[in-house]
């Protein structure tokens, strides 16, 4: 017949019982036999601890579990068994030899069974066995080992604490939803912030907790990949979501990838939501477009403006060396006009110097073309930009197209405090001799630029009136802002 623990069988069979406390085997308590008995026919590792000494018996399946210590602790005391634990062992087999039971779904063990430190886990049940008399013989113990099992539960429990905390490192929102409700299992911080910081939205479903983009279409997208396992891809995608502070609707542009998750079987159970907030790096790509036109336009304004400057310097000198002397005075003025606007200025500047600064550019000694009056106004860092840019901005339309491409053009500039309390600032530039003015059907960049005002001053406002016989441009804002350091 097949024995099921042959090896401890045949060390039950050999053993020299009548050496032990236990003595003869046909002297034994039916209760003991009877259990040896179910013991060695079990496949479940089994122990039996007997009588007053503890005597150890046990199955095959038990010992695996002695590791090196098997064979030699078959027969032996029970503390010699499992000495080197025996601190937490000792209050569970003492409470069995006082007639109470104890089980557990996984105790901790730090055992040296096999000569070196190991972390044990073991699911067991220690119970009493007593005569007919009510008298604790023993203790029966079944149990298993569960060492490898915890071991794996706690590295998958690793892999996703370190998966979660990637997850929550990520510069993008990640969520992943589960069922085909799509519940929200998890989502980071990215995703909370971009769907609206003051949502609970952990263990509910898109539709309730982000309610807002059913009508948009995303419950129907996350159902198709949900069911056919196809990812969803998309750029720079427009959505509405009640994100603000008081839960008002934002439009953003976001990149998202819905992909399925499956389970070892490959079945879908989930989507992984990978998503980013664009709306920010788009809108700059457009004021980098923007900007790159402009400069464009720039280019194109300066290379006019160097030609009608040198132009207007070669024919009006008297020789080529005094030509040679005027051009690069000239171009030294346009390379400080240059610095004056690149740097922006820090601190401030006077209105006088500014409007120089450009006139030097495109007057003639000899020729005067502008007639300029104001007080000495000082202006803060970043409206004198403004003034800069759109100085440079009107007298290169002029040379191109207005008063300063003819011979008798000429053009006024005159600035002012205004207002009834005297706390307006106004500039006016008005253009005569010039060709007749035809208002342009649309806005270039340049109209544009002059069009924004006095960069940093308040309630700034400009005006232009196409008059046939010339332009005339006028330009006001708030006194204090305009003169405030920035």
């Amino acid at each position: 017949m097949h024995l099921p623990n042959p090896e401890c069988s045949k060390l039950l069979n050999d053993y020299d019982w009548t050496s032990s406390s236990l003595g003869a085997v046909q002297q034994w308590p039916v209760e003991l036999r009877t259990l040896v008995n179910v013991m060695m026919g079990s496949l479940q590792p089994m122990l039996l601890v007997w009588g007053p000494a503890q005597i150890t018996i046990y199955n095959d399946g038990y010992a695996q579990m002695c590791g090196a210590r098997h064979p030699a602790a078959f027969g032996a005391s029970f503390q010699d068994l499992w000495h080197d634990i025996w601190d937490q062992v000792e209050p569970i087999i003492t409470a069995a030899y006082a007639g109470h039971g104890t089980a557990m779904d996984d105790i901790e063990f730090l055992m040296h069974r096999n000569g070196f430190p190991e972390e044990t886990h073991f699911a067991f049940s220690y119970t009493p066995v007593r005569d007919p008399w009510g008298t604790v013989l023993g203790m029966f113990c079944a149990c298993t080992e569960i060492t490898a099992q915890v071991a794996m539960r706690k590295a998958e429990k690793t892999q996703r604490e370190r998966m979660l905390q990637v997850f929550e490192l990520s510069p993008g929102g990640i969520a992943m939803l589960v069922g085909p409700s799509h519940e929200f299992e998890y989502a980071n911080l990215e995703y909370q912030s971009m769907v609206g910081a003051g949502r609970n939205i952990i263990g509910k479903p898109v539709r309730e907790a982000v309610s807002e983009v059913v009508r948009q279409g995303f419950i129907d997208i996350l159902d198709r990949v949900y069911v056919t396992g196809e990812p969803f891809v998309a750029k720079g995608l427009a959505v509405e979501l009640n994100r603000g502070p008081d839960g008002e609707k934002q439009s953003r542009l976001i990149d998202l990838v819905y992909q399925p998750m499956r389970d070892d079987a490959g079945a879908i159970t989930g989507i992984l939501v990978q998503s980013r907030d664009v709306t920010d790096v788009r809108a700059e790509e457009a004021r980098q477009e923007l900007l790159s036109h402009e400069l464009g336009h720039r280019l194109k304004n300066q290379l006019a403006m160097f030609q009608a400057i040198a132009s207007q310097t070669l024919r009006n000198a008297p020789d080529i060396v005094t030509a040679r002397q005027r051009l690069s005075d000239r171009i030294a003025v346009l390379s400080a006009a240059h610095d004056t606007i690149l740097e922006g200025g820090t601190g401030t500047s006077k209105v006088r110097r500014l409007v120089k600064q450009m006139i030097a550019l495109h007057d003639d000694p000899d020729n005067p073309r502008f007639i300029i009056k104001g007080p000495e106004l000082r202006v803060g860092s970043r409206p004198s930009l403004s003034i800069a840019l759109i100085l440079h901005e009107l007298a290169t339309n002029a040379l191109k197209h207005g008063a300063l491409s003819e011979p008798a053009g000429r053009v006024e500039i005159e600035w002012c405090v205004s207002g009834v309390e005297r706390d307006r600032f106004e500039m006016t530039w008005r253009e005569t001799g010039g060709p007749p003015v035809v208002k342009p059907m649309a806005s270039g960049s340049g109209t544009r630029l002059i069009s924004a005002g006095l960069n940093g001053a308040l309630d700034s406002a400009v005006e232009f009136d196409y008059a046939p016989t010339g332009l005339r441009f006028r330009i006001e804002a708030d006194l204090q802002t305009f003169q405030k350091e920035h």
